[in-house]
């Protein structure tokens, strides 16, 4: 694949310091990338207490800040959007890593905005994949922080970026989608050996769409992501990879990568058929395999772990990266870190 390259420079990755074990540590740089989002870059009628407010976290963006200077702020949507801020630094703040920062959210059901979260997923991505340089296994990592549009077209599966296609599709039709089925687009080139090296200029764009159909390059990408993920964050050595058939397979511990696919999961654990429209959902099986079973729990030490990805009736994938973190037989979860 050539020379690895930078990609997704948005996502604020060089502004980050790493520690020893190769973590994420927060920088004054980094929260001040947080000041200069338009929800909270005070317009010309803002109070005063907003004002002073952005002004001096831009000073020092580690400062303590008392609710009340919050509540102070004239603006009902302002005074919000501060209040989620703070709350998000100060968690940001509260954790040697943005890893570990993540972890808590994931384990604990922190919420916090999609957006919000979706970001600190990307930058952690950039981080496991730093020096990464295949292009397809970038382009899968795009699907665990950015929602997808699924097109089943005969023996192909399409994944295009959802944000990407709504946008693209205000202007003329692109060969691509029209194919596929789906709205009319521009500019959105299907991921293949032939235009793989267009990514690295346009990674930030989110604009090239990956083949996800069974044997092709898009699963198996997805699959070495997922393995990437689980040693950077648990500490687990796992193999895993794409399944041709459902039918048959022993269903021992199952995890779904969107809701839907749990939901896919229950019904297949309870011992009933898939309905049509459940089967229609169903993108992709994954087999994951632990490399030291003594990770995992006894009840089910050296048995395979089947991962499930599924699309919502409208075609609309939202894979949820934290269900890999909480769903998995893992002996002692907690004491990995």
């Amino acid at each position: 694949m050539g020379i690895p390259r930078d990609f997704w420079l948005s996502c604020g990755h060089h502004l980050l310091d790493r520690d020893a074990a190769g973590r994420l540590v927060v920088t004054d740089e980094f929260l001040k990338v947080y000041l200069a989002r338009p929800e909270l870059v005070p317009p010309p009628e803002a109070c005063a207490a907003e004002r002073a407010l952005h002004s001096e976290l831009l000073r020092e963006p580690r400062q303590p800040i008392a609710a009340s200077r919050i509540t102070a702020i004239a603006d009902a949507d302002a005074c919000e959007n501060w209040q989620m801020l703070i709350a998000w630094r100060d968690h940001l703040l509260r954790h040697d890593s943005l890893e570990a920062a993540y972890l808590a959210i994931a384990r604990h059901n922190i919420h916090f905005p999609r957006l919000l979260v979706g970001q600190l997923v990307q930058v952690i991505l950039r981080n496991i994949l730093d020096g990464c340089d295949d292009v397809f296994v970038l382009r899968a990592a795009e699907m665990f922080f950015r929602p997808q549009k699924i097109a089943f077209q005969e023996m192909s599966v399409i994944a295009v970026d959802e944000d990407t296609e709504a946008e693209f599709s205000k202007h003329s039709a692109s060969p691509l989608l029209a194919l596929l089925g789906l709205p009319a687009a521009a500019d959105i080139d299907l991921l293949s050996e032939a235009t793989a090296q267009s990514y690295w200029e346009r990674s930030d764009r989110f604009d090239m769409a990956l083949d996800l159909s069974p044997g092709g390059y898009g699963l198996a990408a997805l699959s070495d992501v997922i393995a990437r993920w689980l040693a950077h964050l648990l500490a687990i050595d796992a193999a895993v990879a794409p399944v041709a058939d459902l039918e048959n397979l022993p269903w021992n511990w199952y995890v779904g990568l969107s809701s839907e696919a749990t939901h896919i999961g229950d019904a297949i654990w309870r011992g009933g058929d898939l309905a049509d429209a459940q089967r229609a959902q169903l993108v992709s099986l994954l087999r994951l395999s632990f490399r030291d079973p003594m990770d995992m729990i006894e009840k089910v030490r050296g048995e395979p772990v089947h991962l499930l990805l599924a699309v919502t009736a409208d075609g609309a994938l939202r894979l949820k990266p934290q269900n890999l973190l909480t769903g998995l037989p893992v002996r002692d979860v907690e004491a990995v870190n």
